[in-house]
Protein backbone atom coordinates (compact mmCIF):
# COMPACT_ATOMS: atom_id res chain seq x y z
CA UNK A 1 0.00 0.00 0.00
CA UNK A 2 1.15 3.80 -0.82
CA UNK A 3 -0.10 6.50 1.12
CA UNK A 4 0.98 9.99 1.05
CA UNK A 5 0.97 10.65 4.70
CA UNK A 6 2.88 7.37 5.50
CA UNK A 7 5.47 8.34 8.22
CA UNK A 8 2.61 11.26 9.78
CA UNK A 9 -0.31 10.34 9.92
CA UNK A 10 -0.26 8.04 13.02
CA UNK A 11 -2.58 5.65 12.19
CA UNK A 12 -0.39 3.51 10.16
CA UNK A 13 2.80 2.44 12.61
CA UNK A 14 4.60 -0.09 10.23
CA UNK A 15 4.33 2.42 7.13
CA UNK A 16 7.90 1.50 7.07
CA UNK A 17 7.79 -1.89 6.47
CA UNK A 18 6.47 -4.83 3.69
CA UNK A 19 3.34 -6.25 3.79
CA UNK A 20 5.33 -9.37 4.66
CA UNK A 21 7.95 -7.75 7.44
CA UNK A 22 5.03 -6.45 9.17
CA UNK A 23 3.67 -10.11 8.65
CA UNK A 24 6.87 -11.82 10.03
CA UNK A 25 6.72 -9.41 13.01
CA UNK A 26 3.34 -9.81 14.07
CA UNK A 27 3.92 -13.86 13.67
CA UNK A 28 7.04 -13.87 15.68
CA UNK A 29 4.66 -11.93 18.67
CA UNK A 30 2.11 -14.16 18.53
CA UNK A 31 4.25 -17.32 18.38
CA UNK A 32 6.07 -15.99 21.77
CA UNK A 33 2.96 -15.68 23.88
CA UNK A 34 1.83 -18.77 22.55
CA UNK A 35 5.23 -20.41 23.32
CA UNK A 36 4.81 -22.11 26.71
CA UNK A 37 1.53 -23.55 25.65
CA UNK A 38 2.57 -24.50 21.73
CA UNK A 39 5.23 -25.09 20.53
CA UNK A 40 4.62 -25.51 16.44
CA UNK A 41 3.84 -23.30 14.10
CA UNK A 42 0.55 -21.27 13.68
CA UNK A 43 -1.80 -21.01 10.60
CA UNK A 44 -1.61 -17.06 9.19
CA UNK A 45 -4.62 -15.55 7.09
CA UNK A 46 -3.46 -12.73 5.54
CA UNK A 47 -5.37 -9.32 4.26
CA UNK A 48 -5.59 -7.56 1.44
CA UNK A 49 -2.51 -4.71 1.48
CA UNK A 50 -4.78 -1.87 1.19
CA UNK A 51 -8.86 -1.18 0.40
CA UNK A 52 -9.37 -3.77 3.47
CA UNK A 53 -11.09 -1.50 6.27
CA UNK A 54 -15.32 -1.25 6.07
CA UNK A 55 -15.28 0.71 8.51
CA UNK A 56 -13.43 4.67 8.82
CA UNK A 57 -13.89 7.91 11.22
CA UNK A 58 -12.12 11.06 10.46
CA UNK A 59 -12.07 14.32 11.86
CA UNK A 60 -12.91 17.70 10.13
CA UNK A 61 -10.36 20.36 9.80
CA UNK A 62 -11.85 23.83 8.86
CA UNK A 63 -9.30 26.17 7.37
CA UNK A 64 -9.25 28.69 4.88
CA UNK A 65 -9.52 26.15 2.33
CA UNK A 66 -13.07 24.79 4.45
CA UNK A 67 -13.30 21.62 4.88
CA UNK A 68 -11.00 19.04 4.95
CA UNK A 69 -10.55 14.84 6.54
CA UNK A 70 -8.25 15.05 9.16
CA UNK A 71 -6.18 12.05 11.20
CA UNK A 72 -3.96 12.32 14.65
CA UNK A 73 -0.22 12.29 13.86
CA UNK A 74 2.39 10.58 15.81
CA UNK A 75 2.63 13.34 18.37
CA UNK A 76 -1.04 13.67 18.48
CA UNK A 77 -1.84 16.97 16.92
CA UNK A 78 -4.43 16.83 13.46
CA UNK A 79 -3.55 16.50 10.07
CA UNK A 80 -5.33 17.20 6.70
CA UNK A 81 -5.37 14.03 4.73
CA UNK A 82 -6.40 13.62 0.76
CA UNK A 83 -7.24 10.29 1.01
CA UNK A 84 -7.13 7.18 3.28
CA UNK A 85 -6.16 3.85 1.14
CA UNK A 86 -6.93 1.52 3.88
CA UNK A 87 -10.88 1.98 3.52
CA UNK A 88 -12.94 -0.33 0.98
CA UNK A 89 -13.65 1.25 -2.31
CA UNK A 90 -17.10 2.32 -1.77
CA UNK A 91 -15.67 4.65 1.01
CA UNK A 92 -12.92 5.41 -1.29
CA UNK A 93 -15.38 6.72 -3.75
CA UNK A 94 -17.77 8.65 -1.90
CA UNK A 95 -15.46 10.58 0.67
CA UNK A 96 -13.91 12.90 -2.28
CA UNK A 97 -17.67 13.72 -3.39
CA UNK A 98 -18.87 14.14 0.29
CA UNK A 99 -16.32 16.39 0.91
CA UNK A 100 -16.81 18.76 -2.30
CA UNK A 101 -20.64 18.87 -1.56
CA UNK A 102 -19.81 19.75 1.85
CA UNK A 103 -17.39 22.55 1.36
CA UNK A 104 -20.23 24.03 -1.22
CA UNK A 105 -23.17 24.50 1.16
CA UNK A 106 -22.85 26.32 4.61
CA UNK A 107 -25.69 24.88 6.42
CA UNK A 108 -23.79 21.23 5.97
CA UNK A 109 -20.07 22.28 6.97
CA UNK A 110 -21.29 24.89 9.72
CA UNK A 111 -19.66 22.85 12.78
CA UNK A 112 -19.30 19.55 11.69
CA UNK A 113 -16.45 17.98 13.35
CA UNK A 114 -16.54 14.69 12.18
CA UNK A 115 -17.78 11.49 9.18
CA UNK A 116 -18.11 8.04 9.78
CA UNK A 117 -18.34 5.93 7.05
CA UNK A 118 -19.48 2.07 7.52
CA UNK A 119 -19.54 -0.64 4.52
CA UNK A 120 -20.34 -3.45 2.93
CA UNK A 121 -18.89 -5.71 0.63
CA UNK A 122 -21.58 -5.15 -1.47
CA UNK A 123 -21.37 -1.78 -1.65
CA UNK A 124 -23.95 -0.57 0.64
CA UNK A 125 -22.83 2.52 2.82
CA UNK A 126 -23.78 4.61 5.43
CA UNK A 127 -22.42 8.09 6.55
CA UNK A 128 -22.52 9.90 9.73
CA UNK A 129 -22.22 13.60 10.19
CA UNK A 130 -21.44 14.44 13.37
CA UNK A 131 -22.01 18.27 14.55
CA UNK A 132 -21.43 21.17 17.31
CA UNK A 133 -24.67 22.56 17.04
CA UNK A 134 -28.60 21.25 17.00
CA UNK A 135 -29.72 20.01 13.47
CA UNK A 136 -32.51 21.83 12.85
CA UNK A 137 -34.56 21.67 9.83
CA UNK A 138 -33.01 23.56 7.53
CA UNK A 139 -29.70 20.89 7.88
CA UNK A 140 -32.76 17.78 7.60
CA UNK A 141 -33.67 19.43 3.93
CA UNK A 142 -29.98 20.20 2.20
CA UNK A 143 -28.86 16.81 4.31
CA UNK A 144 -31.78 14.82 2.39
CA UNK A 145 -30.63 16.28 -1.06
CA UNK A 146 -27.16 15.37 -0.38
CA UNK A 147 -28.56 11.41 0.63
CA UNK A 148 -30.15 11.50 -2.53
CA UNK A 149 -27.40 13.11 -4.68
CA UNK A 150 -24.83 10.05 -3.33
CA UNK A 151 -27.43 7.65 -3.07
CA UNK A 152 -26.10 6.45 0.58
CA UNK A 153 -28.55 6.84 3.80
CA UNK A 154 -27.04 9.47 5.99
CA UNK A 155 -27.16 10.22 9.91
CA UNK A 156 -26.71 13.49 11.28
CA UNK A 157 -25.96 13.68 14.92
CA UNK A 158 -25.18 16.46 17.33
CA UNK A 159 -25.26 16.68 21.14
CA UNK A 160 -28.29 14.49 22.17
CA UNK A 161 -29.76 14.21 19.30
CA UNK A 162 -29.87 11.68 16.25
CA UNK A 163 -31.70 12.48 12.58
CA UNK A 164 -32.07 9.28 10.63
CA UNK A 165 -33.14 10.20 7.71
CA UNK A 166 -33.69 6.78 5.76
CA UNK A 167 -32.19 3.96 7.70
CA UNK A 168 -29.63 3.39 10.37
CA UNK A 169 -27.86 0.11 8.97
CA UNK A 170 -26.01 -1.36 6.17
CA UNK A 171 -26.49 -4.72 4.80
CA UNK A 172 -23.78 -7.17 4.69
CA UNK A 173 -23.74 -10.44 2.85
CA UNK A 174 -20.45 -12.93 3.74
CA UNK A 175 -20.13 -16.12 1.73
CA UNK A 176 -18.96 -18.66 4.40
CA UNK A 177 -17.71 -21.57 3.05
CA UNK A 178 -20.93 -22.88 0.70
CA UNK A 179 -23.49 -20.49 2.16
CA UNK A 180 -23.72 -16.78 1.96
CA UNK A 181 -25.35 -14.71 5.59
CA UNK A 182 -26.53 -11.85 5.18
CA UNK A 183 -26.43 -9.31 8.57
CA UNK A 184 -27.66 -5.41 9.17
CA UNK A 185 -25.00 -3.70 10.66
CA UNK A 186 -26.44 -0.90 12.34
CA UNK A 187 -24.71 2.60 12.95
CA UNK A 188 -22.86 2.92 16.28
CA UNK A 189 -22.59 -1.22 16.75
CA UNK A 190 -19.80 -3.18 16.86
CA UNK A 191 -19.01 -4.60 13.35
CA UNK A 192 -15.45 -6.37 12.28
CA UNK A 193 -13.61 -3.61 10.45
CA UNK A 194 -11.82 -5.75 7.89
CA UNK A 195 -14.90 -8.35 6.34
CA UNK A 196 -12.30 -10.31 4.17
CA UNK A 197 -9.84 -11.52 7.15
CA UNK A 198 -13.90 -12.02 9.27
CA UNK A 199 -14.62 -14.35 6.78
CA UNK A 200 -11.42 -16.07 7.30
CA UNK A 201 -12.05 -15.91 10.88
CA UNK A 202 -15.30 -17.35 10.81
CA UNK A 203 -14.31 -20.09 8.46
CA UNK A 204 -11.50 -20.72 10.82
CA UNK A 205 -13.86 -21.36 13.59
CA UNK A 206 -16.52 -23.19 11.80
CA UNK A 207 -13.68 -25.85 10.46
CA UNK A 208 -12.64 -25.87 13.94
CA UNK A 209 -15.97 -26.81 15.13
CA UNK A 210 -16.76 -29.35 12.15
CA UNK A 211 -17.86 -32.94 13.73
CA UNK A 212 -18.27 -31.62 17.40
CA UNK A 213 -21.70 -32.21 17.96
CA UNK A 214 -23.92 -31.12 20.84
CA UNK A 215 -24.23 -27.08 21.91
CA UNK A 216 -22.85 -24.63 21.74
CA UNK A 217 -22.20 -21.52 24.22
CA UNK A 218 -21.02 -18.87 22.90
CA UNK A 219 -20.18 -14.97 25.16
CA UNK A 220 -19.32 -11.50 23.19
CA UNK A 221 -21.71 -12.81 20.78
CA UNK A 222 -22.35 -9.51 18.96
CA UNK A 223 -24.99 -8.97 16.60
CA UNK A 224 -24.21 -12.87 15.84
CA UNK A 225 -21.31 -12.64 12.83
CA UNK A 226 -20.02 -16.37 14.76
CA UNK A 227 -22.73 -17.40 16.11
CA UNK A 228 -25.04 -17.78 12.97
CA UNK A 229 -22.60 -19.74 10.36
CA UNK A 230 -21.26 -21.78 13.05
CA UNK A 231 -25.07 -22.70 14.13
CA UNK A 232 -25.32 -25.12 11.48
CA UNK A 233 -22.58 -27.29 13.15
CA UNK A 234 -24.86 -27.66 16.71
CA UNK A 235 -27.93 -29.34 17.26
CA UNK A 236 -28.54 -25.85 19.46
CA UNK A 237 -27.01 -22.56 20.68
CA UNK A 238 -26.95 -20.50 23.34
CA UNK A 239 -25.31 -16.98 22.79
CA UNK A 240 -24.90 -13.79 25.08
CA UNK A 241 -23.61 -10.64 24.65
CA UNK A 242 -24.43 -7.32 27.24
CA UNK A 243 -25.32 -4.74 24.55
CA UNK A 244 -29.50 -4.64 24.01
CA UNK A 245 -28.58 -2.88 20.79
CA UNK A 246 -26.37 -5.64 19.62
CA UNK A 247 -28.80 -8.36 21.10
CA UNK A 248 -31.40 -6.56 18.73
CA UNK A 249 -29.60 -6.54 15.82
CA UNK A 250 -28.26 -10.28 16.52
CA UNK A 251 -32.54 -11.34 16.81
CA UNK A 252 -32.80 -9.17 13.53
CA UNK A 253 -29.82 -11.32 11.89
CA UNK A 254 -31.40 -14.62 13.08
CA UNK A 255 -34.41 -14.30 11.26
CA UNK A 256 -32.77 -12.62 8.16
CA UNK A 257 -31.25 -16.28 7.50
CA UNK A 258 -34.10 -18.13 8.99
CA UNK A 259 -32.08 -19.95 11.51
CA UNK A 260 -34.30 -21.78 14.43
CA UNK A 261 -31.92 -22.92 16.49
CA UNK A 262 -29.91 -20.41 18.03
CA UNK A 263 -31.02 -18.48 21.50
CA UNK A 264 -29.87 -14.80 22.08
CA UNK A 265 -29.46 -13.76 25.84
CA UNK A 266 -28.69 -10.42 27.14
CA UNK A 267 -26.20 -11.12 29.68
CA UNK A 268 -22.85 -9.82 30.73
CA UNK A 269 -20.08 -12.90 30.93
CA UNK A 270 -20.44 -12.78 34.70
CA UNK A 271 -24.08 -12.66 34.35
CA UNK A 272 -23.88 -15.61 31.76
CA UNK A 273 -21.49 -17.75 34.55
CA UNK A 274 -24.09 -16.92 37.49
CA UNK A 275 -27.14 -18.43 35.36
CA UNK A 276 -25.04 -21.52 33.93
CA UNK A 277 -23.92 -22.07 37.19
CA UNK A 278 -27.64 -21.73 38.61
CA UNK A 279 -26.10 -19.28 41.12
CA UNK A 280 -28.86 -16.27 40.09
CA UNK A 281 -31.98 -16.65 38.21
CA UNK A 282 -32.62 -13.94 35.35
CA UNK A 283 -36.22 -12.73 33.93
CA UNK A 284 -34.38 -12.40 30.63
CA UNK A 285 -34.13 -16.11 30.46
CA UNK A 286 -37.22 -17.03 31.10
CA UNK A 287 -38.22 -18.19 27.86
CA UNK A 288 -35.07 -20.27 27.88
CA UNK A 289 -35.02 -23.89 29.19
CA UNK A 290 -31.21 -24.24 30.31
CA UNK A 291 -31.49 -27.39 31.42
CA UNK A 292 -31.89 -28.48 27.60
CA UNK A 293 -28.35 -27.79 26.66
CA UNK A 294 -25.38 -30.16 26.48
CA UNK A 295 -22.90 -27.68 25.72
CA UNK A 296 -19.76 -29.42 23.98
CA UNK A 297 -17.75 -26.77 22.61
CA UNK A 298 -17.78 -23.13 23.59
CA UNK A 299 -16.73 -19.86 21.31
CA UNK A 300 -15.54 -16.71 22.94
CA UNK A 301 -14.41 -13.17 21.40
CA UNK A 302 -13.72 -11.07 24.65
CA UNK A 303 -12.62 -7.40 24.64
CA UNK A 304 -9.00 -6.50 24.86
CA UNK A 305 -9.13 -6.99 28.41
CA UNK A 306 -9.61 -10.85 27.85
CA UNK A 307 -11.39 -13.60 30.27
CA UNK A 308 -12.74 -12.45 33.75
CA UNK A 309 -12.26 -15.30 36.26
CA UNK A 310 -15.67 -16.27 36.63
CA UNK A 311 -15.85 -16.98 32.66
CA UNK A 312 -12.83 -19.12 32.58
CA UNK A 313 -13.67 -21.06 35.42
CA UNK A 314 -16.81 -21.74 33.52
CA UNK A 315 -15.40 -22.66 30.27
CA UNK A 316 -13.09 -24.74 32.01
CA UNK A 317 -15.65 -27.37 32.03
CA UNK A 318 -16.40 -27.47 28.54
CA UNK A 319 -14.83 -29.70 26.47
CA UNK A 320 -13.98 -27.87 23.44
CA UNK A 321 -12.84 -24.15 23.37
CA UNK A 322 -12.24 -21.44 20.67
CA UNK A 323 -10.76 -18.13 22.05
CA UNK A 324 -10.81 -15.47 19.52
CA UNK A 325 -8.25 -12.64 20.70
CA UNK A 326 -7.96 -9.23 19.81
CA UNK A 327 -5.19 -8.86 22.22
CA UNK A 328 -2.60 -11.85 22.41
CA UNK A 329 -1.29 -10.81 25.45
CA UNK A 330 -4.37 -11.19 27.46
CA UNK A 331 -4.89 -14.52 25.42
CA UNK A 332 -1.53 -15.85 26.91
CA UNK A 333 -2.56 -14.87 30.58
CA UNK A 334 -5.41 -16.91 30.23
CA UNK A 335 -4.06 -19.93 28.53
CA UNK A 336 -2.54 -19.66 32.19
CA UNK A 337 -5.46 -21.20 33.51
CA UNK A 338 -7.24 -22.75 30.66
CA UNK A 339 -4.13 -24.59 30.25
CA UNK A 340 -4.65 -26.52 33.16
CA UNK A 341 -7.67 -28.08 31.95
CA UNK A 342 -7.58 -27.93 28.28
CA UNK A 343 -4.67 -28.05 25.33
CA UNK A 344 -3.96 -26.40 22.48
CA UNK A 345 -4.99 -28.38 19.36
CA UNK A 346 -4.53 -25.65 16.53
CA UNK A 347 -3.43 -21.97 16.95
CA UNK A 348 -3.79 -19.11 14.19
CA UNK A 349 -3.05 -15.16 13.43
CA UNK A 350 -5.25 -13.17 11.50
CA UNK A 351 -3.86 -9.98 10.03
CA UNK A 352 -6.93 -8.06 10.04
CA UNK A 353 -5.31 -4.04 10.66
CA UNK A 354 -2.32 -4.26 7.82
CA UNK A 355 0.04 -1.55 8.67
CA UNK A 356 -0.74 -1.33 12.58
CA UNK A 357 0.68 -3.46 15.69
CA UNK A 358 -2.67 -4.98 15.86
CA UNK A 359 -3.09 -8.62 15.57
CA UNK A 360 -6.08 -10.61 15.86
CA UNK A 361 -5.85 -15.08 17.10
CA UNK A 362 -7.63 -18.01 17.21
CA UNK A 363 -6.36 -21.08 19.54
CA UNK A 364 -8.96 -23.97 19.66
CA UNK A 365 -8.36 -26.10 22.97
CA UNK A 366 -9.67 -29.63 23.92
CA UNK A 367 -9.66 -30.98 27.80
CA UNK A 368 -6.82 -32.83 29.07
CA UNK A 369 -7.99 -36.41 29.33
CA UNK A 370 -6.64 -38.34 32.39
Amino acid sequence: MECPSFGVCGSCTLYNLSYNEQLEQKYLKVKHLLSPFWDRDLEVFTSPDSGYRARAEFRIWHDEDGCNYAMSSFDKKSIKILQCPKVISPIAKLMPLLLKEINSDEVLSKKLFGVEFLSSLSGDTLIVMLYHHHLNQEWIDKAKELSKLLDTPIIGRSRKQKVVLSRDYITEKLPIEDNEFIYKHYEGGFTQPNPYVNIKMIEWAKKMAKNLGGDLLEAYCGLGNFTLPLSTEFDKVLATEISKNSIKAAKENLELNSIDNVYFARLSSKEMSEALNRKREFRRLKDIDLDSFNFSTVLVDPPRAGLDSDTKELISNIDNIIYISCNPETLSRDLETLSKTHTIKRAAVFDQFPHTNHIESGVFLQRIVK
